[in-house]
């Protein structure tokens, strides 16, 4: 490897020139940066500009160049130089845009510039270009798991684009809950008319496709690998096996409905006629429209109950909606009408989201469907019929309707499979000694439905579930990918949702699964660090095989070997680095982002005296969410503390607690972690590294304790990427809280 040569080069555009010396900058490059080459430029990310630094690296033989200019988020394409290690000193919208362009303010602001080269120029000395591990590969082929509307339509949309697709379905024939229906909205104006059902027409598609091959009566027994590369055996009802490779994998297993006998106050499994919205599309589509009783007399008054042990807090019932009742049963009203009975939607909250809801409500009203805003107490035998009690919401009083038969909305439950983490918090909490939790969660081990796709994963053998069972994705940023990288979920395994959002839905995953593919044959990583080539590697004579990495990796992919150390697996990695973060002896690091590269960042910094009255404060600020509001600070011209450091990191999952230690030893008077939202409603693009950090820092006090510092000087915030006056603010009241419990005592 050549020899390190850094280029620091200084823009003096977009007014940087104006407010601060950059001849200084270029002489602290020089001087404390050790940069072989310091350079100033007008305006450095113009053609001109560019050029200088393509020629140095040309002929200088520059290999590390330090950018000190706007923020790294911006002209990137400008900045983007092949085969070198790059680092930004944001000195636009980090220093000069947050501070008053005052001649009092003068000095601080270059202070903080005069920084933030010296940050740059320590970071990049740490850096390496990121190497090919040689797991790359491409297997332009996917697998798809269920056969109904959001399979069926994830494997056409893949076979138009060339890519081969094995689609696999456990029963006898395609078509899912799809194929049970009789009619179905149009995806198309009018949509107050109903439509024929086309899944036979799809169906017909997939069977004379030569890029699809179907596997009916098949499951999944077990899946190896990785994008690019996974290995997944398939057995048939007959005891028949085979393996197939494929780059990436669609899980579009579908929903069950809610078990009506668990409605026995709405006279569920205590009459035939009391039925799900399912049972009663598939006895419409036997009768060829007739609407018959049980007995198999015709029903001339049929009752549809919203909400039927949904968006309910009682215990067993799901607290929330499932998206697609409301039309469904406007729709199955409209069966009714056209056979010449009558049809009566009983509802709490009438929805009909989409484009087309308005026009599916209002075709309803148009054909005779009687809505009546109220609340279902029970449902009765009643002679021949059922009697349907409930209170009348707008005349505010009790009331009943006689029915023939009722049908009752009583939503979705994910065919997700067993949540792994279930599993594997039993394993801690009996490797804890915890009883009364092991025994809850070996309650639930017990109960979970079996495996879909058995993962050969340290972490379980499917994808982690969010809430009620619904597979885990960001539902903001990346809403089709799973904790397992390239294993993409669509249709109601992913979220409640109608037919024509499942379809909508597959089309999303289908591409975000073809591109999963390509970027595993160039190395590159998934969202959301998009197009980065560098991976977790350890130092394995340090291991001390704590596991803490393994466990706490959010996407699994971290096995172990069979003497406990980790295995590392490029094409899994979210590259995160909440592995580099857990690691309590600092052995993990990526070629480009480690502990080292961030740790002298934080070092390089220039230390006033205790007497200088000039605190500092470090800010490790996601780069995902309190970055890029921090930018958008400085764009709207919001002020904020001349002694902020602030050093963008990956997620706050990665952050190691030496870094606090150290900066904590160094003199820092105060430190910040600013990371996402956590918990149900997270907003973390790592799912769980906003989280892990707030545990791991909730266990620094001792740490701050044994220092004999408040424990006031570390603080962890949750943020958003909207809060460009809130996170200011925050480091603004550090600063003067700093000022009310002192400097610190470790200043130098």
């Amino acid at each position: 490897m050549a020899d390190m040569k850094i280029g620091a080069y200084i823009c003096q555009g977009c007014g940087i020139g104006d407010r601060v010396d950059t001849a200084q900058l270029a002489s602290v490059a020089k001087r404390e940066g050790k940069a072989a080459v310091a350079k100033e430029h007008e305006f450095l990310c113009n053609a001109e500009g560019v050029k200088m630094i393509q020629d140095d690296i040309a002929n200088e033989g520059v290999n590390h160049v330090v950018i000190a200019a706007c923020s790294r988020r911006a002209k990137t394409e400008a900045f983007s130089f092949d085969g070198v290690c790059i680092s930004r000193a944001n000195l636009r919208e980090g220093v000069i845009w947050v501070r008053p362009d005052t001649d009092e303010a003068r000095e601080t602001t270059q202070e903080m510039a005069d920084d933030y080269v010296r940050m740059a120029c320590a970071e990049t000395k740490y850096q390496k270009m990121p190497e090919a591990s040689g797991e790359q590969g491409l297997t332009r082929h996917l697998l798809i798991v269920g056969g109904g509307i959001s399979g069926m339509t994830a494997a056409l949309e893949a076979a138009k684009t060339g890519y081969k697709v094995d689609l696999v379905e456990k029963t006898g024939q395609l078509g899912g809950v799809a194929g049970e229906m009789y009619k179905k909205y149009p995806a198309k104006a009018p949509y107050n008319v109903l439509a024929d059902n086309t899944t036979g027409e799809m169906i017909a598609a997939i069977e004379g496709n030569g890029n699809i091959t179907v596997h009916l009566n098949t499951s999944v027994t077990k899946t190896e690998g990785a994008p690019g590369r996974f290995t997944v055996s398939l057995a048939t009802e007959s005891g028949a096996t085979k393996d197939v490779t494929v780059g990436a994998i669609i899980q579009a297993t579908g929903f069950t409905a809610y078990d009506l006998n668990k409605l026995p106050e709405l006279g569920g499994g205590k009459s035939p006629d009391v039925m799900d919205q399912l049972a009663f599309e598939k006895m419409v589509k036997a009768n060829g429209g007739a609407i018959k009783k049980a007995d198999g007399s015709d029903a001339k008054n049929v009752v549809f109950v919203q909400c039927a042990g949904q968006r309910s807090e009682q215990p067993g019932h799901l607290p929330y909606c499932s998206g697609h009742c409301c039309m469904t049963s406007i729709k199955q009203a409209r069966y009714v009408k056209e056979a010449g009975g009558d049809a009566t939607v009983i509802f709490d909250d009438l929805r009909t989201p989409g484009a087309d809801g308005e026009d599916v409500y209002r075709g309803g009203q148009e054909a005779g469907v009687a809505f009546s805003k109220g609340k279902v107490n029970s449902v009765e035998a009643a002679g021949k019929g059922l009697k349907v009690n409930y209170n009348d919401k707008i005349l505010a009083e009790d009331t009943n309707i006689d029915a023939d038969i009722v049908v009752l909305a009583t939503g979705m439950v994910p065919n997700s499979g067993p949540n792994p983490y279930v599993k594997l918090d039993l394993e801690m909490a009996e490797k804890d000694g915890n009883e009364e939790l092991a025994a809850k969660l070996k309650a639930e081990v017990e109960k979970a439905p079996p495996s879909i796709l058995n993962l050969m994963y340290r972490q379980g053998t499917d994808v982690p579930h969010l809430k009620h069972g619904f597979t885990d994705s960001h539902f903001i940023c990346f809403p089709y990918e799973t904790r397992r990288t390239g294993i993409y979920t669509a249709g109601p395994v992913r979220r409640p949702m109608d037919a024509h959002q499942a379809i909508e839905d597959a089309t999303g995953a289908t591409l975000k699964a073809i591109q999963a593919c390509e970027n595993a044959a160039i190395g590159r990583a998934a969202h959301p660090r998009s197009g980065d080539l560098s991976f977790p590697s350890f130092r394995k004579e340090g291991c001390t095989q704590c596991k803490r990495c393994t466990v706490e990796c959010p996407f699994g992919a971290i096995n172990e070997d069979e003497k406990g150390y980790p295995q590392y697996n490029e094409a899994r990695c979210r590259r995160c680095g909440t592995c580099m973060g857990a690691c309590p002896v600092r052995v993990i690091s990526f070629e480009n982002y480690s502990v080292e590269t961030v740790g002298q960042q934080l070092k390089a910094v220039d230390m006033p005296d205790e007497f200088s009255e000039k605190p500092r404060l470090l800010v490790l600020a996601c780069e995902n969410d309190a970055y890029p509001a921090l930018d958008m600070a400085g764009m709207t011209r919001q002020e904020y503390s001349a002694y902020a450091r602030i050093i963008p990191v990956r997620c706050l999952g990665s952050v190691n607690t030496i870094w606090i230690t150290d900066a904590l030893n160094s003199g820092y008077d105060g430190v910040m972690l600013m990371g996402c939202q956590k918990g149900d409603n997270y907003q973390c693009h790592f799912v769980k590294g906003s989280e892990i950090a707030h545990i791991r820092m909730s266990k620094i006090d001792d740490t701050l304790t044994q220092l004999n510092l408040e424990k006031e000087r570390v603080q962890t915030y949750e943020v958003s990427i909207a809060d460009i006056q809130r996170i200011p603010q925050i480091i603004n009241d550090m600063e003067k809280l700093i000022g009310e419990i002192g400097m610190s005592p470790f200043k130098f």
